[in-house]
């Protein structure tokens, strides 16, 4: 009888399929419902893992013993004398499930036992010839059922003794493994899914309170800060909506004091102007020609006090840092540019100035604006025919005047908005070009300080970072 050995036809060719485009679908997911699928996920791999892993390792502890004790059988048997030509029934050889096969280097074979054909081949061959001393391996009936066969070398050479036993008692015990461990695994992935919905709905327990008191304050505008428990994550965001909270809570105070302040000084030109408005309207051409040039002087200043003081309020109420448009900048030429300024509208006093150049990065409109106040309000505060000294040496800018300086008591306040001493009330001005020039040096990483001069006037002090060469390109 001519062996055949039977190969396995190859495996088809994969299919290449496109990938889709991934998608953000689970970020319109709530937090909780993703919490519980990834816990899920989470647990079904491993539950799948470790129940991958138990089958494989008991299906092949099965066929390793199995091995062995086919092939110990095989052994004593051939030891035993067995030889191709007899009868020797597989109740002998310690089990009746066992099937015996005798085969020869010259591919004949028998077998005493009534069964299925089994397809020997090459691996049997081989231990015939004596190439190899032993084989084992699993094989096809014709009727479709799983064999282990072993082959060893009987003493008579040429000759291989061949022991095949049926794989459906342990293909079934394995079934049955397999059907226990999917029933379990999924048991396994349903209770990894309560427990990732409990964990969810005690876990973000503080993040639904935490929302529902943030969604009040926004109702209600009442920014009155949250209550922090423990010192976890949801502690530490609390926390940091408390910040929050306090920087808004300190933005509409400063804003409502603007307003309340704005109004209070808008209100005294508006009157005056509406007062000298209706006296002209009510006067008409019996107004003589004098009153009426003093009248209508009067409220062109008082228009201009009101355009400043327009303009110094939008300034203060930017709240956007440093305009993007900066760029490398000498103070030495600010300040010459702003003295420059003052010295054609306050021909009055005197400025001696000592300057050097310093460099630094920032917005030079805003830099002179502010160095345009500090001399303005030298310039208002000292007498007539007085000196006011500007000084620029190593990025600190002195102005002093020969006023009557500023008392103790007015020193904490002098870059407050609005502020004005009580000898200031009756001058003009705002109260705002002081606390402009404290945003802008701010902005600009400086220090302003206000103190007394030497000569007994006020001593304003301005300190900007840089150096004094300029920068390379």
């Amino acid at each position: 009888m001519t062996l055949r050995d039977v190969r396995p036809d190859p495996a088809p060719a994969a299919t290449a399929t496109p990938t889709p485009a991934p998608t953000r679908w689970h970020y319109r997911r709530s937090l909780a419902s993703r919490l519980i699928l990834l816990t899920t996920i989470a647990v079904g791999l491993a539950v799948a893992f470790v129940a991958f892993g138990a089958f494989w390792t008991a299906k092949m502890q099965m066929q390793s013993t199995l091995d062995e004790s086919l092939l110990d059988r095989a052994h004593k048997a051939a030891l035993a004398g067995v030889q191709l030509n007899t009868r020797v029934p597989s109740w002998m050889l310690g089990a009746a499930d066992v099937r015996i096969i005798y085969i020869t280097s010259e591919r004949s074979w028998r077998s005493p036992d009534q069964g299925p054909t089994l397809r020997l081949g090459e691996s049997e061959l081989a231990v015939a010839r004596g190439d190899s001393e032993e084989s084992a391996r699993t094989i096809i009936a014709a009727d479709g059922q799983h064999y282990r066969v072993v082959a060893v070398q009987a003493p008579v050479e040429g000759q291989a003794l061949v022991l095949a036993q049926s794989l459906e008692p342990q293909r079934t015990t394995l079934a049955k493994l397999g059907g226990v461990m999917l029933l379990f695994g999924l048991a396994g992935v349903i209770g990894a899914g309560a427990a990732g919905w409990a964990v969810a709905r005690n876990g973000l327990r503080p993040v639904r309170r935490l929302t529902r008191s943030v969604e009040e304050i926004a109702r209600t505008e009442d920014l009155r800060p949250l209550p922090v428990e423990g010192d976890d994550e949801i502690a530490r965001l609390a926390t940091a909506f408390n910040h929050m909270l306090a920087a808004l809570a300190a933005s509409r105070d400063r804003q409502r004091r603007l307003v309340a302040d704005a109004g209070h000084e808008l209100r005294t030109p508006l009157t005056s102007l509406r007062t000298n408005l209706d006296l002209l309207a009510q006067a008409g051409a019996d107004l003589p020609d004098q009153a009426r040039a003093e009248l209508l002087d009067d409220v062109r200043a008082q228009i201009g006090e009101l355009t400043t003081l327009i303009g110094d309020l939008v300034e203060l109420a930017r709240d956007e840092p440093l305009a993007a448009v900066v760029g490398t900048v000498d103070l030495e030429d600010v300040v010459d540019r702003a003295l420059a300024r003052v010295r054609r509208r306050a021909p009055r006093v005197e400025f001696e100035a000592t300057t050097e150049p310093w460099w630094l990065t920032g917005d030079a409109a805003a830099l002179e604006r502010a160095v345009t106040n500090l001399l303005d309000n030298a310039a208002k505060w000292s007498p007539e025919g007085g000196t006011i000294t500007v000084t620029l040496a190593r990025g600190v800018l002195t102005v002093d005047d020969q006023g009557p300086g500023i008392s103790e008591e007015d020193l904490p306040h002098v870059f407050e908005r609005f502020w004005r001493s009580r000898e200031s009330r009756a001058m003009p001005g705002s109260g705002l070009g002081l606390a402009i020039v404290a945003r802008v040096v701010e902005r600009h990483a400086g220090t302003v300080t206000a103190g007394h001069s030497p000569g007994g006037g006020a001593r304003l002090t301005v300190t900007m970072p840089g150096r004094a060469t300029e920068p390379a390109e």
